[in-house]
């Protein structure tokens, strides 16, 4: 009889990044505080792992991130005012983007040492269960959420579930590119490689890792002993490899859009894409947009 998976309950958020690309907007606001439309970048990702069923959400801060924790804690001021104002879609509105008490952990990455560092930063939290991470720059625009549909692929498979998207080829140097084995179905395959930013003509194909992974604990065991990679720091991609070694690692290509909310083009990008895709602001919006296009493209 075959064990099913356990449960995903947690998942990890590195948020810990300087955000030097949005200077000087980010120098006293955390980069994951900016928003698209009129939610931090950061809200996006949180709201899409409670659709997803997780339980608990694990910060992994640096410092001057302070307005990370005290967007998901209660504004004791701001709502006591909405509510004696009788304001309750905006108090409603307000209470249900938080987590429960005691279902936000906050743990300092002390020095950037790279992504692999920031997850296993959160061990002591995340403990010996499988989890969730995810890079909140990374965007994901879909229904249902792209940790949704991953969770139902980890269901089904088990072991480790990365989320991957074609790029133009040419861009593959750019991303963490995956080599693909067995097809599943339509959208998951085996990985039996990955390799961090190639070189063009040496990457395996052109399905990049998008910054979504449900990963098995024994990583925190390869993350502790791996040394310094690509850029000089701790690298996740490398700690992957070492453990696809040991246990099985699908790739699966999510439905779904992705704007790179820590690169200037795609930041716009989706405070275009989130607003068209709201029918209280795209009646207003897309007159607006369509004159401003028009008008500097004659």
């Amino acid at each position: 009889m075959t064990t099913a998976p356990r449960k995903i309950r947690k998942i990890v958020f590195p948020v810990a990044g300087l955000g030097t690309r949005f200077l000087p907007a980010t120098k006293v606001i955390p980069k994951e505080m900016l928003t698209v439309v009129d939610k931090p970048v950061i809200q996006y990702a949180v709201e899409e792992a409670i659709e997803a069923g997780i339980e608990h959400f694990v910060f992994v801060t640096g410092r001057g991130k302070g307005a990370i924790e005290d967007h998901f804690d209660m504004a004791f001021e701001l709502e006591s005012t909405l509510k004696a104002r009788g304001k309750t879609a905006s108090f409603e509105m307000l209470e249900g983007s938080r987590p429960p008490a005691g279902a936000a952990s906050f743990v300092r990455q002390q020095e950037p040492l790279g992504l692999g560092h920031a997850v296993w930063c959160a061990r002591e939290i995340i403990g010996a269960e499988p989890f969730a991470l995810s890079l909140p720059d990374m965007l994901i625009q879909s229904k249902p959420g792209c940790m949704a549909q991953m969770i139902e692929t980890y269901n089904a498979r088990g072991g480790n579930v990365v989320a991957v998207e074609e790029v133009p080829h040419e861009h593959v140097n750019r991303y963490g590119v995956c080599a693909l084995g067995e097809t599943f179905n339509e959208r998951t395959h085996a990985i039996t490689g990955m390799v961090e930013k190639p070189k063009i003509e040496d990457a395996p194909s052109n399905l990049i890792i998008s910054g979504r992974y449900i990963l098995q604990p024994e990583i925190f065991a390869h993350l502790e002993k791996q040394k310094p990679g690509a850029g000089g720091e701790i690298q996740l991609t490398d700690s992957m490899i070492s453990l696809l070694g040991e246990q099985n690692f699908s790739a699966y290509k999510f439905d779904g859009t992705t704007y790179d909310c820590g690169d200037k083009v795609g930041y716009l990008s989706a405070n275009v894409a989130y607003a068209l895709d709201r029918p209280d602001l795209a009646p207003a919006f897309r007159p607006i947009l369509d004159r401003l296009t028009k008008s500097s493209h004659p």
